[in-house]
């Protein structure tokens, strides 16, 4: 039975059309989910063969109600407020007609600016810790019970921080917040000096914890030490990621610029912290992540930032930090050996490491492992365990892993794209982002420095002469160098197509992934290479959703030997699309990426109105109606909610705000109707604002 309305007004007929009314939440939720969440998930979506009509509340003997909530999407916006209402301890809440029958793209935007950010913002601080250490990952791995490679009580049940010996006032900091909550179980470590190697990282594998990022002062007269400084914010993913990752983040702030400022600045704070204590910007701030990168956009990320801040008394010298980091990372890894390929002048994706990779669900080495199994007359668990503790060695399991790290790094785990041969790569992906930050450099040098950069101690690469002077002229030589080794090795005429280009046995991939369009985004191609990629190599991605990650032929015949992979065709990721958009638009190409931009909004908004509000890490980009049912692999990130959604997922969240803010009023009231982009095109209507 639907619940009674709380207000005193039960037996005035003119409230029969009122547009708010006052419910118990308790009871209200139970008879909803009652009525229509016939599957009993905790979720309102078109799966459920409820009546899809809701009367909120009856007064007087006729039993009328003031009025119905009808449809999936309306219901489930019910059942949100009810649930948002309790989290926040109201037994009673008002419901606004208003808020039920909110346009999804209204929603959504709103949800994402408002709340999602904050829940997705983390501090590594004495307030912060109990939040952002927390290894999601792992313990959900560990929960499998399959095949552990990281497990141990300790690591369970403690929160375990690695602080570099750089970073002496965090050491203390941490340890302070040891002693004085033990109800914490905090756990501080330091790691070692000089090179951090593959061994190392092997030893703490079983020794799991976060590692320390950027603080500050916080200037508090009398107050105790725990309340002297303060974690820099950063962004998580979300869902089972809890950390501060490196692409994931950048793509974030395109829906934070306008609204989440600080947290953005604090993202580039961390990420020159981590250039500056551990080489590189990391996969994530995890210590099985210490010997991985990620696909490097710290130039990109700070000249937007850069932008939006120019009026700040300190911005230029944020600009400045993040220029010299992003320059001795370019040098001390990814220009430097075994990255690059002296022949071709192209980088690879090779990170160091050692053995499985630890954060890895156990089961999804289960096919590696299954011939040694065999092979040992040993369980799956047991090979796993002594391959990984050493006491089995096998070339080809080190070769596979060495390939398997690289895949990581590069952001596209897993892909038959890179699988197998990803660390021999010079994939077209890195490179693009190698030759954007040569000439953001070079751009950032001549226009704000007059062309002239000092290089400090603390950025300085080894061996390098402190308070030497660089100009632009050497990174737009880089710049144009890379270029033509582009042309040459990785551009293929005949198809239209840049392919990744292997650098043993020195011949091109027949791999076609979308990020061949990443040449538009930072300016590698001509324009008749640009003109070929839209006449050839685009209608190999283009679906009715959005791009999809890989050709259908890369995929290939999905079978037991071929399992579909999560970064192959059928699926669609953020940042794909929104290089895609803006690489086009830089070509002249607006209609493709308004079509593009529309395509992939469409998904998007039909899967947060049909699916009680659901927004996630990938969707299939092949089919409208149950895009975000994704199982390849692992599954997809930000379905693990009940009620109401409270985070969505990174980059998804921020490619809708950052699409959307493209769009005029005609193409978002469209997207609101469900529009699809057949139907919307046929009005001969616009996309831009």
């Amino acid at each position: 039975m639907a619940s009674t309305p709380t207000n005193s007004r039960d037996n005035d007929k003119s409230n029969s059309n009122h547009d708010s009314i006052s419910v118990d939440v308790e009871t209200t939720m139970q008879d909803l989910l009652a009525s229509e969440d016939t599957d009993g998930n905790c979720l309102i979506t078109i799966d459920d063969r409820g009546p899809k009509d809701f009367p909120l509340g009856r007064y007087g003997i006729s039993g009328e109600s003031m009025f119905d909530v009808q449809g999936v999407y309306q219901l489930s916006n019910l059942l949100q407020e009810l649930f948002l209402a309790q989290q926040q301890g109201r037994t009673t809440a008002t419901i606004k007609r208003a808020q039920l029958e909110e346009d999804p793209v209204h929603r959504l935007s709103r949800l994402i600016t408002t709340t999602w950010w904050d829940n997705l913002t983390r501090r590594l601080d004495a307030d912060g810790l109990s939040r952002a250490a927390p290894d999601n990952l792992t313990q959900r791995r560990d929960a499998e019970g399959i095949m552990p490679t990281v497990s141990t009580p300790e690591s369970k049940s403690s929160l375990r921080i690695y602080v570099p010996p750089g970073a002496p006032e965090q050491f203390a900091y941490y340890s302070t917040i040891a002693r004085d909550r033990p109800a914490m179980n905090l756990d501080v470590q330091w790691l070692p000096e000089g090179e951090v190697t593959a061994d190392f990282i092997k030893s703490i594998n079983d020794q799991p914890g976060i590692l320390a990022l950027d603080m500050e002062a916080v200037d508090l007269q009398g107050q105790s030490v725990t309340k002297q400084m303060k974690g820099v914010p950063f962004i998580v993913p979300g869902d089972q990621f809890n950390e501060l990752y490196n692409w994931d983040a950048c793509f974030c702030t395109l829906g934070m610029l306008d609204n989440h400022l600080a947290v953005v600045k604090g993202i580039i704070k961390n990420f020159i912290f981590e250039i500056k204590h551990y080489g590189k910007v990391l996969n994530a701030n995890r210590s099985y992540y210490l010997g991985r990168a990620q696909p490097p956009l710290l130039t990109w990320l700070a000249l937007k930032t850069f932008h939006r801040t120019k009026h700040e008394p300190d911005a230029l010298d944020n600009l400045k930090a993040a220029i010299l980091a992003a320059r001795k990372e370019y040098h001390a890894w990814w220009t430097s050996t075994p990255r690059l390929d002296e022949e071709s002048g192209l980088s690879r994706y090779r990170p160091i490491g050692k053995g499985s990779p630890p954060e890895c669900r156990p089961s999804v080495f289960a096919h590696v492992f299954k011939p040694y199994a065999t092979k040992y007359d040993r369980t799956l668990r047991d090979v796993s365990v002594a391959y990984n503790n050493g006491s089995i060695s096998e070339p080809d399991l080190d070769i596979f892993f060495d390939h398997d790290r690289a895949v990581r790094e590069s952001g596209h785990d897993t892909s038959n794209r890179v699988e197998g041969v990803c660390a021999d790569l010079a994939t077209v992906d890195l490179n693009c982002l190698l030759f954007q930050i040569e000439n953001d450099i070079a751009s950032t040098i001549h226009t704000h420095f007059n062309d002239g950069l000092i290089i400090t101690e603390e950025y300085a690469i080894p061996g390098e002469k402190v308070d030497a002077v660089e100009t632009s002229r050497l990174w737009r030589e880089r710049a144009e160098k890379r270029k033509a080794s582009m042309d040459k090795y990785l551009w293929n005429e005949q198809k239209g197509i840049y392919l990744d280009y292997n650098t043993v046995t020195r011949q091109q991939s027949t791999a076609e992934g979308v990020t061949c369009l990443w040449p538009l985004w930072c300016g590698a191609a001509n324009k008749s290479q640009a003109e070929k990629l839209v006449e050839h190599a685009l209608p190999k991605f283009e679906c009715i959703g959005g791009l999809s990650s890989t050709s259908e032929s890369t995929r290939g015949t999905v079978s037991e030997e071929n399992p579909q992979k999560q970064w192959d065709y059928p699926y669609g990721w953020a940042p794909h699309q929104v290089l895609a958009w803006d690489g086009l638009r830089s070509y002249g190409f607006h209609n493709e990426a308004d079509r593009l931009a529309y395509r992939w909004l469409h998904t998007l908004t039909e899967t947060f109105r049909n699916w009680n509000g659901t927004v996630v890490e990938k969707y299939d980009v092949t089919q409208l109606e149950r895009s975000h049912a994704v199982d390849a692999e692992y599954g997809n990130q930000g379905r693990h909610f009940k009620y109401a959604p409270q985070e969505g997922f990174g980059w998804t969240n921020g490619s809708y705000i950052y699409g959307i803010s493209s769009m005029g009023d005609e193409a978002k009231k469209a997207l609101a109707d469900g529009v699809s982009w057949e139907e919307f095109s046929k009005r001969g209507s616009r996309v831009p604002a």
